[in-house]
């Protein structure tokens, strides 16, 4: 139910000049709940109708259809509207537990196709915590736009690629160990890459021997494709552990190497256009009527770049998916990137351009120091969630001892944990990791939310697991009725959420309702056998099941025991 679309229907019989959207734009929330729940300001109205907004709010309140609230009334400038909290609760209450999966969902897709692409790690390189934020956020993305109707494909667009492979190979010929690499296949590998580029200033020779184990691999040579392959079934293999622990999946692990017999068809494309020029033996596409530098398509010496490859991808995906968005969850240094993609692919006449979108997010740092993988400094996801299992198990040890299933519950709360602290916070924002904080059952983090909901089902079981599917609700007390209106808002946080591809509000919102909750649950004496016994249980049942659905679409688990 949309309580603002009620107040806007209400206002549209006073305002018959304005539309429904111009209403519900304007619509407002007060700060203080003394205030009502929703307030419609009248200073946008002066000017055409030549009064003191006072005046206005007077003259409209007498018009406004007030049936199914409380109360209208006029407070200066502002009409402000209290909802029927009796009929609200119920029919919120009755609409999340007759369907509680689909609550909240929409059908603003209409099932269009969105790429996402996310995660794509190099090949031969462990999966640090830098790898953590453009894997949650875009799952996140992926589940949210899928409860708004869209249908995402996900796509592992692997770096499995490129001159970083030249300079490994360039390694592995002059101190490699096969016995080593097939022992521990990713730190082996990246030390290999680490000493080659601390190594590379006193010995500039390296960088020509990774250019050139490079071009062989763009040419075929056997032994380079021959460790290429070995390279990335060892890494991916890798990689399937830490994304089932975080169980995460994918539509399609097409990764750089993929677009190699696509990218000639982009040169042609190019070239029919008129768009590429020479620029000191290069390649380039001229941007500057965008304001951008100029877009490398080929290097001097006739190797492929990033760009060229993207360009292929687009073109793959746009023909492959029909999408109606492709969005591409990447760090922010990469905007230059994205905005020179677009671009080009403007250029070259493909008009889809515009339905691509770049999901930027900030850097991400752990006990205040910064990762780099060229410089070794990385501290691998895989070593995280299990530490993070760990600190978890140890809790729920202290909690509830006698927990039967005390180490799936603390995988779920582990993994929970690390994946709910990146997306509680803006993904514009960079973020610091503190594992010892992440964990805490207080406070705002995952396992706060997860307890909340395991708090719930179990006053549920206490209760007996009732069928309160069809229970007439009768609830008191601001506390109630300050869940209620937060459970009424689920849908319009996930709406917010889908539109700007910004989990955190499913974050913060699950936050917000896990403590108006345990607020309740203080001061409120659940399971006395009274007459609002079943309404209060009703609460409680709508809660664990926005709490879970909440959670989910974080891509966290809800355990029904802590």
């Amino acid at each position: 139910m949309d309580e603002r679309q009620t107040v806007a229907n209400a206002l549209s019989k006073a305002l018959p000049d304005l539309s429904t959207e111009e209403i519900l734009n304007k619509i407002e929330r007060p700060k203080d709940e003394k205030n009502g729940d929703y307030a419609f300001p009248t200073f946008f109205l002066a000017k055409t109708l030549h009064k003191a907004p006072q005046l206005i709010a007077k003259d409209l309140v007498a018009k406004v259809d007030q049936e199914g609230f409380e109360k209208v009334v006029v407070a200066g400038p502002y009409i402000n509207f209290y909802l029927d909290k009796q009929a609200v609760a119920a029919t919120i209450l009755q609409t999340i537990l007759q369907d509680p999966e689909n609550y909240g969902g929409q059908n603003i897709g209409h099932l269009a196709n969105v790429a996402i692409d996310l995660s794509s790690p190099n090949i031969a390189k462990p999966m640090g915590m830098g790898h953590l934020r453009s894997t949650v956020i875009g799952n996140a993305i992926a589940n949210i736009l899928a409860k708004v109707g869209f249908n995402p494909i996900r796509i592992n667009h692997l770096g499995d690629w490129g001159t970083q492979f030249g300079k490994l190979m360039a390694a592995y010929e002059m101190w490699g160990d096969e016995e080593a690499v097939k022992k521990d296949p990713i730190n082996t590998l990246q030390k290999y890459y680490v000493r080659i580029n601390t190594e590379a200033d006193e010995h500039p020779e390296y960088a020509d021997a990774g250019r050139k184990w490079f071009k062989k691999l763009e040419d075929g040579d056997p032994e380079a494709r021959r460790l290429w392959k070995w390279f990335r079934a060892a890494s991916l293999s890798r990689f399937m552990k830490i994304y089932q622990m975080l169980d995460i999946h994918f539509d399609s692990y097409n990764g750089e190497a993929f677009y190699n017999d696509k990218m000639p068809e982009i040169d042609q494309l190019l070239a029919d256009k008129g768009l590429l020029q020479e620029s000191r033996g290069a390649k380039i596409v001229d941007l500057s009527q965008y304001n951008l530098n100029p877009a490398l398509i080929t290097k001097s010496d006739g190797s492929s770049l990033y760009m060229t490859r993207d360009l292929a991808a687009a073109l793959f995906r746009k023909r492959m998916y029909g999408f109606a968005q492709a969005l591409y969850v990447v760090g922010a240094e990469q905007r230059n990137h994205f905005d020179q993609l677009k671009a080009v692919l403007a250029e070259m006449g493909f008009t889809w351009s515009k339905q691509i979108h770049y999901i930027p997010f900030g850097l991400m740092s752990l006990n205040g120091k910064k990762m780099s993988t060229r410089k070794g400094n990385i501290v691998q996801l895989e070593d995280v969630l299990n530490d993070s299992i760990k600190l978890a198990r140890q809790q729920i040890a202290e909690k509830n001892p006698t927990l039967a299933n005390a180490d799936e519950v603390a995988k779920q709360v582990g993994v929970g944990a690390v994946i709910f602290h990146d997306l509680k916070n803006e993904r514009t924002n960079s973020i610091d990791f503190k594992l010892a904080d992440v964990v805490k059952f207080e406070g705002e983090t995952g396992p706060y939310v997860q307890y909340a909901h395991a708090r719930a089902e179990s006053i549920l079981r206490k209760a007996g697991q009732p069928d309160l599917k069809n229970v007439a609700i009768h609830l008191n007390g601001d506390e109630a009725w300050g869940i209620i209106k937060r459970l009424g808002q689920f849908g319009e946080v996930i709406e917010r959420a889908a539109a700007e591809y910004d989990p955190s509000l499913i974050g913060k919102y699950a936050l917000s309702l896990a403590k108006d909750f345990n607020q309740y649950y203080a001061h409120n004496r659940i399971l006395v056998d009274d007459e609002g016994r079943e309404s209060r249980l009703a609460l409680v049942q709508a809660v664990s099941d926005v709490l879970k659905s909440a959670l989910a679409l974080l891509g966290v688990k809800a355990p029904d025991e802590m």
